[in-house]
């Protein structure tokens, strides 16, 4: 059932993103990076079908993966392209353009795709493209993931730029490319929605008494020691809704006005008193 599950979330996600390459950025000529982009480029400047081309150019990818990396990029990666591929050429006819505003265009479609792809990656799936190619280049280079994926997708950007003689085109692609990236995190991650307290201060015992009074919230100390002065007293850390944020800032200077404070984004709680782990 839990691969069925899984299976389920990354077809799921994969909907998502052809309907965003359908819908928006394939027929406002939105090449947003990756290997879509790519296939999107050359969807209009030979004719070839976007789905395609996304699965002819993953083959040659999956190919150097397997040779560089072994057998890590399982069944999911293998099914999640092929069925974006086949997603993108089958929904394209029967699919509107809501939209031919190009900026209304590179903000839904970065919407859509970044859904889908955070909904493929949280279910353990990708659709190849250039996560596979900088895993690939990384074996060579030894550069970062993140960054080798941030030149590939600019040289995809300005490819299409000089393609479609558009630098318009091209800084809308950029606008979807970051909404994208943000999503992929926020669905992945979750929206913050309770804030962490670090505590330091020399009555951290009452501070940690008058949460739980005055907020029926717990915290935990633990030991530390002072870079400069050498002092040894305890960090207090307290997880708080937002709600309860100016309540628990209260309390601490109430107790101690000379606490020091760091206040955090929590993206995900599991546990007592916030979410049960599913």
């Amino acid at each position: 059932m839990k691969t069925v599950y899984e299976i389920a979330g990354v077809t799921l996600g994969v909907l998502l993103v052809a309907l965003g390459l359908d819908m928006f950025l394939i027929p406002n000529k939105i090449a947003a990076g990756g290997v879509s982009g790519i296939a999107t480029i050359l969807h209009y400047l030979v004719g070839a079908p976007v789905g395609a081309a996304i699965l002819a150019l993953n083959i040659p990818l999956f190919a150097m993966g397997i040779y560089r990396l072994g057998l890590r990029f399982g069944f999911r990666s293998l099914y999640g392209t092929i069925t974006l591929s086949l997603a993108v050429d089958l929904l394209a006819p029967a699919l509107p353009v809501p939209t031919n505003d190009i900026l209304l265009a590179s903000l839904f479609g970065g919407v859509l795709t970044g859904l889908g792809m955070g909904l493929v990656f949280r279910h353990r799936g990708t659709t190849g493209g250039t996560d596979l190619a900088a895993a690939v280049l990384r074996t060579y280079t030894g550069v970062n993931i993140g960054q080798l994926l941030f030149l590939v997708d600019g040289a995809v950007v300005l490819a299409a730029g000089v393609a479609f003689r558009s630098a318009e085109l091209a800084m809308y692609a950029l606008i979807t490319i970051f909404i994208t990236a943000w999503l992929i995190d926020v669905v992945q991650e979750g929206i913050s929605y309770a804030k962490a307290f670090l505590i330091i201060s020399e009555r951290p015992d009452e501070i940690a008494e008058a949460i739980l009074a005055g907020l029926d919230r717990g915290a935990t100390a633990w030991p530390a020691q002072g870079v400069y002065t050498g002092a040894r007293r305890e960090v207090l850390l307290s997880v708080v809704d937002r709600a309860e944020v100016t309540r628990l800032k209260e309390i601490v200077h109430g107790v101690d006005p000379r606490a020091f404070v760091i206040l955090a984004d929590v993206h995900e709680v599991l546990g007592e008193g916030f979410k049960e782990y599913k």
